[in-house]
């Protein structure tokens, strides 16, 4: 009995040590790595995004492993976190000052984008619509070429930023500006 009770104690142990090491395990050795892009707004004010980045590997994305019409979590591993330090117009929608969670509806016209009151969840499952804070369209368009790794991105305007997200062959953004 005692011999039984030395090999479970063992066996846990051997358990929980492997468990803190993948916890602690390098991120960026991930297959879909951490990446973070920046608005930066004027006056101290910014908008920061932190997602993973999944790669194509040859797949069919959109209207295969991404569903068309259905809710995707924008990214890979834990959730894709939207941070603003300004009350914000996002595609005529406005969004406080605050920590979200994004996610969106690819279609092959139009995209939606989903800003989710409720954060700090794993990727998937999308909380549902009671959650949402607002909904914004996004436009949707192809991009020059094969684009391999998922890609969040801003690219400065006049009084803004246009949040871009490139994939495969497609690319879908919204405008955001500070208020």
């Amino acid at each position: 009995m005692r011999t039984i009770a030395i090999l479970g104690s063992s066996v846990l142990l051997v358990a929980l040590a492997a468990f803190a090491i993948h916890a602690r395990q390098d991120k960026s050795k991930r297959p879909s790595p951490p990446a973070t892009t920046t608005c930066d707004l004027g006056g101290g004010k910014s908008i920061t995004v932190d997602y993973s980045s999944p790669r194509a590997r040859g797949r069919k994305i959109f209207g295969g492993i991404v569903p068309y019409g259905n809710v995707w979590r924008a990214g890979a591993n834990e959730a894709t976190t939207f941070v603003s330090t300004s009350d914000l117009m996002i595609g005529g929608q406005h969004v406080p000052a605050g920590k979200y969670t994004i996610f969106t509806i690819p279609n092959q016209d139009k995209w939606t984008l989903i800003i989710s009151k409720k954060t700090g969840e794993w990727g998937i499952p999308y909380p549902g619509a009671d959650s949402d804070l607002t909904r914004a369209d996004m436009k949707v368009a192809a991009t020059s070429g094969a684009v391999e790794d998922f890609t969040i991105a801003f690219d400065k305007g006049g009084k803004g930023c246009t949040l871009r997200m490139e994939w495969e062959n497609t690319r879908a953004s919204v405008d955001t500006s500070a208020m």
